[in-house]
């Protein structure tokens, strides 16, 4: 499992919702993401819906809105903090994905959307042992700077240690949301590479995100990376296919990626399929339908990578591309997270999303709590078994 210091919770996220906030979406925008606002649903209602389903989750989801709008506006009243309020009610609620932002806190979450973080610029992944090791360092980031390279191990953050923590717990402790970091704020890092254990003090920076990355290996494979479906995301996917040399095979490497924008998730599937059901999902009750748009390159030999960091709009576009039998999927279970929240305001200006419904693959599965089993679990050497498996599965006709 592995992930970047981009997408992490903010400090007065609840810990359930911190692994799943890119899978929210910006009110401003009304994009289909996972979650929607008032508008984004009556419009999705109006061009989508195909049945009605009932569950639990999206009877009581209308009652735990007015639950928490009530309890922040008393807050208010009282001279007291409204997103503790609100917080509170969420966690009465038992809804797992429930989060409340303060005004500041999502102003900065859209930034991320658009591409934009503050950070140190390292990805980080989970050892099997449980440490933690950098997996990749950016170029021009401070952590390049401070001369940190790929392979040494993270041993703390700010004094905190990090073995057996979950990778989105690191990213969370280098981009400093538990603090409100700013970009410029120092942060103190242990690491050891070899025999030598030492510290270094970096400053945290703005920085642009590199969503999708494109390598070639030998034997002809592509290998197309995505990090999240952040804006734009989805036709980068498209423009790699697009610029896959004749006669390559493609893994697509959704690895430590930890969802973002559904549109941009549904715009990266129409890169492999010639159109069709990408997913279905429900808001209170209502089942709606995700479809690609018609025209995707669908002979290339198309391995999937996946692991316990693959997570919300990456488990729909896997699941997508296994049911339809575009991809073989290759690597370990994905998170489980299949979840739609809706964002709605508070009387202070905050927001709080929660669960309205859930998402299923094309052949009707459900995600949340399950996540997705790959074709051929793999834990060590998978982009080395990726490569075998393409060269199974034949050239391109």
């Amino acid at each position: 499992m592995s992930g970047r210091d981009l997408f992490c919770p903010p400090r007065r996220i609840r810990r359930g919702a911190a692994l799943t906030l890119v899978f929210a979406s910006v009110l401003a925008t009304g994009a289909a993401t996972g979650s929607f606002s008032a508008s984004d649903e009556k419009a999705a209602s109006q061009s989508a819906r195909t049945a009605t389903v009932g569950s639990a989750d999206s009877a009581d989801s209308g009652g735990r809105q007015e639950d928490v709008s009530e309890a922040a506006a008393e807050a208010m009243a009282d001279g007291k903090s409204p997103v503790e309020a609100a917080e509170r009610a969420v966690s009465r609620s038992g809804d797992r994905w429930g989060a409340i932002y303060s005004e500041g806190e999502y102003e900065e979450f859209e930034e991320a959307l658009d591409g934009a973080y503050t950070g140190v610029g390292l990805w980080a992944r989970r050892e099997h042992d449980g440490r933690i090791a950098v997996a990749r360092v950016r170029d021009g980031s401070p952590a390049e700077a401070a001369g940190i390279r790929k392979g040494d191990r993270l041993r703390s953050v700010d004094g905190k240690r990090v073995d057996g923590r979950p990778v989105t717990e690191v990213v969370a402790l280098l981009r400093g949301d538990a603090i409100g970091a700013a970009a410029g704020t120092a942060v103190s890092l242990g690491l050891e590479r070899g025999t030598r254990a030492w510290t270094e003090t970096v400053r945290r920076a703005r920085l642009s995100t590199e969503p999708v990355t494109v390598r070639e290996l030998a034997g002809d494979v592509t290998v197309i990376g995505v990090a999240a479906f952040t804006k734009g995301s989805g036709e980068l996917v498209r423009a790699a296919v697009a610029g896959t040399p004749a006669g390559a095979r493609i893994v697509l490497d959704l690895r430590g990626n930890s969802g973002g924008l559904v549109t941009e998730a549904v715009t990266a599937a129409a890169a492999f399929l010639d159109g069709g059901l990408v997913a279905t999902y429900d808001v209170r009750g209502d089942q709606r339908a995700l479809h690609a748009e018609p025209g995707g390159d669908t002979s290339r030999p198309l391995v999937a990578l996946v692991d316990g960091g693959t997570m919300s709009a990456a488990e729909l576009l896997t699941g997508a591309l296994q049911d339809r039998g575009r991809a073989v999927v290759v690597g370990s279970r994905t998170f489980g997270k299949g979840s739609v929240q809706m964002p709605s305001r508070l009387p202070d200006g905050s927001v709080a999303e929660l669960t309205v419904g859930h998402y299923r693959t094309p052949s009707g599965r459900s995600v949340d709590g399950r996540g997705i089993s790959p074709d051929l679990e793999v834990e060590e050497g998978v982009l080395e078994r990726a490569e075998m498996v393409l060269s199974g599965l034949g050239d391109p006709s």
